[in-house]
């Protein structure tokens, strides 16, 4: 689609938006290392789909290199991965999961957000805290997280709001990374879901991005998660590529 950035800028968004703790390139296949935390951070990819030459030998050192790190090995498949990745990834029995939509949209509008939504530094406790408590995380995952956060170079906000009782109802992070918005974290609390407040916090982040200099907004939500995909779709988000993960048969992991 004309009105979208490119694969290759949208894909360089969301790895800036959301980082590694660590990483390691093999020529182009960018390997990434978060303690485990998230799929999109411990997973190797392809940034560009001619680089797939010598793909079985190169999968093989990644897949070592991630049991060395004591974390199962995972190929996050994107339109960038050459027809040599994913002839080795079907020559070694790699099973597929975790289908994802990417969506994306020009910022060129603005959005009526709720007025008890506050606009954070993501790296401010109040809002870690809150974020930890909707998600919820243990306390390694929080550890983790706070670091992640941390770690994020770009321009970013979280998203909070609470109900009449003080209590965190709803959250999001947005990033401006390089002039596209991204959004991560879209979280509310089970026994307020359907009420409007996941859509009110996109409002705020969307508006926060473009008002920081982003012109288009792009996301990553599960294929099979529908009722965020019928939110996201009704903000205005249309489709521009999908991708999926694969971890190995135990044949391929030794």
């Amino acid at each position: 689609m004309s009105d979208f950035p490119s694969i290759t800028q949208i894909e360089a968004a969301t790895l800036s938006a959301w980082p590694a703790i660590s990483t390691v390139l093999d020529g182009l296949w960018l390997a990434r290392f978060a303690r485990g935390y998230t799929k999109r951070s411990n997973s190797v990819q392809c940034l560009d789909v001619t680089d797939d030459t010598d793909a079985p030998a190169r999968l093989q050192r990644l897949v070592d290199l991630y049991l060395l790190n004591d974390l199962p090995p995972i190929f996050r498949v994107t339109p960038l991965a050459g027809p040599g990745v994913i002839a080795a990834l079907d020559a070694d029995g790699w099973t597929r999961f975790g289908e994802t939509q990417v969506l994306a949209m020009p910022l060129d509008g603005t959005f009526e957000a709720p007025n008890d939504c506050r606009v954070m530094e993501a790296t401010d406790p109040n809002w870690i805290e809150a974020l930890a408590e909707l998600i919820e995380a243990k306390p390694r995952e929080l550890g983790i997280l706070t670091q992640l956060l941390g770690l994020i170079a770009p321009q970013t906000a979280g998203i909070l709001i609470r109900d009449g009782a003080g209590d965190a109802v709803a959250a999001a992070m947005a990033v401006n990374a390089g002039g596209i918005g991204v959004y991560l974290n879209v979280v509310t609390r089970p026994d307020a879901r359907g009420k409007g407040y996941g859509r009110g916090v996109m409002h705020a982040a969307l508006n926060w991005t473009r008002m920081s200099g982003a012109t288009h907004a792009a996301l990553q939500v599960v294929s099979d998660n529908a009722p965020a995909v019928n939110l996201y779709r009704s903000l205005g988000f249309a489709e521009a590529y999908r991708y999926h993960y694969r971890s190995p048969s135990d044949d391929g992991a030794n």
